[in-house]
């Protein structure tokens, strides 16, 4: 579902421009938004799991969207054309009209709010339904989860994963990245002035949160407290279960016979849980059979495989795009041809091996 308009055949300049002239005046919206007021335009990182639930929310109610790739890989977040857009310097962020949502939560409740009619389904059932507090329930209870503390732990201690999707030279890469991102925000905290602050405070958070993320014995915590919240949705999944006993007849969904925003987050939680290598100790073999068996219909949804796809997709959709990209901004034309050529060439041969093994341990 990405669309590499921005970054890819588009130099920085060019970037700036179309996102923000230069926060000279007051943080007015981008010239460009201005003139697409009708559209949606969607900043986000293919791999970022908050992205991936808005992507699948706005692929759910069928709206049309320009999705511009924000490289996490290639620290384009950190970016003052980025900066200036969300201030946290994360993805997602929906722009629309004079709006800028730079929260995941606040962007899908903005698309419920403002793309509800006969054509455009509903994710979150009427105030005072049946249904609204059910699905609220598990969407809360979903959403509070710490996917980052998961996704890094997992990368930072393979130890603790099991047939983990996450290349071997990750663990390094990352902690190599942890440490020129800190250096990269002091810098640019310096070269930016009017974004001073905002560097710096980001540098703060990220310390703190690495900090947690190689913590052994937090980490265990978090994983404890995933198998309670696990159990309760088994739990609900087997009353959706009992209320259409006959065969043949249609198989509800988390909270009722809709897919609901709730349906979002879970299917992308345990699609991220399969990525990291962490499924087999929530479900499979017996255990939690109305999880396995729904994940196995979340991977036949249209518009899962549209926007996720396969979990062995995750690591091509990274690399190559990275290296289209530094292909296109590090060399000249010639040598950058040449360049994108060997990258993709290669990032397409490792991936082939990887998966090729895979397949015959499987």
């Amino acid at each position: 579902m990405a669309v590499e308009n921005i970054g890819e055949g588009e130099s920085q300049d060019e970037k700036e421009i179309l996102i923000k002239k230069d926060a000279q005046d007051s943080g007015e919206i981008v010239e460009s938004t201005k003139t697409k007021a009708s559209k949606l335009i969607l900043y986000h990182w293919t791999q970022s799991f908050s992205s991936q639930k808005v992507r699948l929310a706005i692929a759910e109610k069928g709206l049309q969207c320009e999705d511009y790739d924000v490289s996490l890989p290639l620290s384009e977040h950190n970016e003052p054309w980025f900066m200036r857009l969300n201030p946290t310097g994360e993805v997602p962020v929906l722009v629309h009209d004079n709006h800028v949502i730079c929260d995941p939560t606040q962007i899908m409740d903005y698309l419920e709010q403002n793309f509800c009619d006969e054509q455009t389904p509903k994710l979150i059932p009427e105030e005072g339904s049946t249904y609204y507090h059910r699905v609220q329930h598990y969407r809360e209870l979903l959403d509070s989860l710490q996917m980052d503390a998961y996704t890094h732990g997992c990368i930072l201690h393979p130890e603790i994963t099991v047939d983990s999707h996450i290349p071997a030279y990750a663990t390094t890469h990352i902690r190599t990245q942890i440490g020129n991102t800190e250096s990269e925000l002091k810098k640019l905290a310096v070269e930016n002035p009017d974004l001073k602050d905002a560097y710096i405070a980001k540098q703060r958070r990220l310390k703190s949160k690495l900090f947690d993320h190689d913590n052994m014995k937090y980490l265990k915590k978090l994983l404890d407290e995933l198998e309670n919240v696990l159990d309760q949705v088994e739990t609900e999944l087997q009353r959706r279960s009992e209320e259409t006993p006959e065969e043949g007849s249609q198989q509800a969904w988390l909270c009722g016979d809709f897919f609901s925003i709730a349906d979002v987050s879970l299917a992308v939680t345990l699609h991220r849980l399969k990525f990291l290598g962490l499924s087999r100790r929530y479900w499979g073999n017996g255990m939690r059979v109305n999880l396995e068996t729904y994940y196995e219909r979340v991977l036949d949804r249209p518009t899962f495989r549209r926007v996720l796809g396969h979990v062995n997709n995750i690591l091509i959709s990274a690399v190559l795009p990275t290296a289209f990209r530094v292909a296109k901004k590090k060399a000249p034309a010639f040598v950058g041809a040449t360049l994108l050529v060997g990258l993709i060439g290669g990032a397409t041969y490792l991936a082939f091996i990887y998966f090729k093994k895979r397949l015959l341990v499987s």
